[in-house]
Formats: C-alpha cells, structure tokens, sequence
C-alpha cells in the first residue's frame, strides 16, 4: 500500500490555499489517474469540514509533474478569477531555481523565444517568430554557481518568469544550451532515460501575489529539496 502524501501547506484562509507541490505529482488529473493536487485539496477540505458536497478547488496555474515548488488555488470562485486576472495583467510574479548541465550565454541576462506547442506529443519547441500559433515566451535569470564535473560544467541559476508558455523553462534552457537536470523530455544528455516522472532539477521557490479580497501584498518562498539539488550541494 502506497504511503498516504501529507502536502506541505505554506497559509490557509477560506479564500485559498499555498502550499508546496512534491516533485511526481500533477497538477490536476492525468491520463495516470495518480492522486492530483486538485483531488487531495479537495479530499482535505472534505475530511476537514465534514461538508456533504464537493468542496471547490480551483487550479489558476500549473508546475510540471516532475517540478515541485509553491503554487496557490483557489477556494471560490472569486478568488479563482481575481488570481486568474493577475496572472493575466502580469501581477503574480514566479521565481524558479534550476540546475542546468551547461553554460548559459551570460552570467545574467533575458531568453525571449517564440515557443509552439505540439498538443499530440505534449512537447514544445522554440520556432521563429512569424510561425503560426507561435507564442513569445520571456524570462530573466541569473547563474550564482558553476561547478566542473566529470560530466561537464553544471550551473544553478535563479529564473524569474515573465510570461507561462508550456514547458516554457525547460525548452528555453535546453535550447540555449543548458538543459534542466534530469529532463528526459527536453535535455539530450537525460533523454532515453526511462525513468517515468521522476524529479528534475527546478524548483519554483518564490510566488507573490495580491490577496485576491485583502489586496494585500503576499511573498511566499521555500528552498529547493530533493536528490538532484541535494546532489548539487554535495559536489562543491
């Protein structure tokens, strides 16, 4: 029998929920039909208060299966959509760290790509600009350590988001050069690895965001976990 997951909630209110997705989880229900963030919110709010009808959860944004990180749903309706037009307007600000194999071009600086979406294969893949469907994909980033390994150079950098494409970190870094650690997908050092979902190196470590009743100002932040960063802090 599989060891019932207890998800780490970062704050509550009746409004909404922040807590930190494990890596291998979804989001929201895959073809695996494995337990999803969406369901085991639900079956915690149920169990909770003892309500008789479905309890409401609403997913504004995702995090990859294999990525963990802070993420926020929503308890109403209202909250749901107010958190939907933020992160429309630019408002909900996301910040990942990563472990790449590579070099990026620069110490820091900005990747703007032109990503499609393949719906069949759930792949994207950086195209030109005047590509039909095509959409701008845009993020900041700063590398704050290199290491030389037997395998080559590996960084971990800090990214900031600045648009939410599809896989849109993990095509960006492969295709500059620097794939993400472990990612079978898009990495060609990681791909033939079958090893279904397992953890890759990103983590989303910052989420802010205004409290969609309050209008307060909330800042949340957690440190990456896991083996690949535990692996990284292993070989300096």
């Amino acid at each position: 029998m599989r060891k019932k997951q207890n998800i780490k909630i970062l704050y509550e209110d009746e409004h909404l929920i922040v807590c930190v997705k494990p890596y291998g989880m979804p989001s929201q229900s895959d073809k695996t039909k494995d337990l999803d963030l969406v369901r085991y919110f639900k079956n915690y709010l149920y169990e909770k208060s003892e309500i008789e009808k479905e309890p409401y959860i609403a997913l504004v944004h995702r995090l990859d299966r294999p990525v963990g990180g802070i993420m926020v749903l929503a308890k109403t309706e209202i909250c749901a959509k107010e958190l939907s037009n933020q992160i429309q307007q630019g408002k909900m600000e996301k910040d990942y760290q990563g472990i790449l194999t590579g070099v990026l071009p620069k110490e820091q600086g900005r990747l703007v790509d032109y990503l499609l979406k393949d719906g069949k294969s759930n792949v994207s893949k950086v195209v030109k600009k005047e590509t039909q469907n095509a959409k701008k994909a845009e993020l900041e980033y700063e590398v704050f350590d290199c290491i030389e390994t037997k395998e080559g150079e590996i960084s971990c950098v800090c990214i900031h988001l600045l648009t939410g494409r599809h896989h849109q970190i993990r095509v960006q870094m492969a295709s500059h050069g620097a794939g993400i650690y472990g990612d079978t997908k898009y990495n060609k050092k990681f791909q033939g690895v079958k090893k279904e979902y397992q953890q890759i190196g990103l983590f989303a470590t910052r989420l802010a965001f205004y409290h969609p009743i309050t209008k307060e100002k909330m800042v949340w932040k957690e440190e990456p976990y896991g083996e690949v960063f535990e692996r990284f802090d292993a070989m300096e």
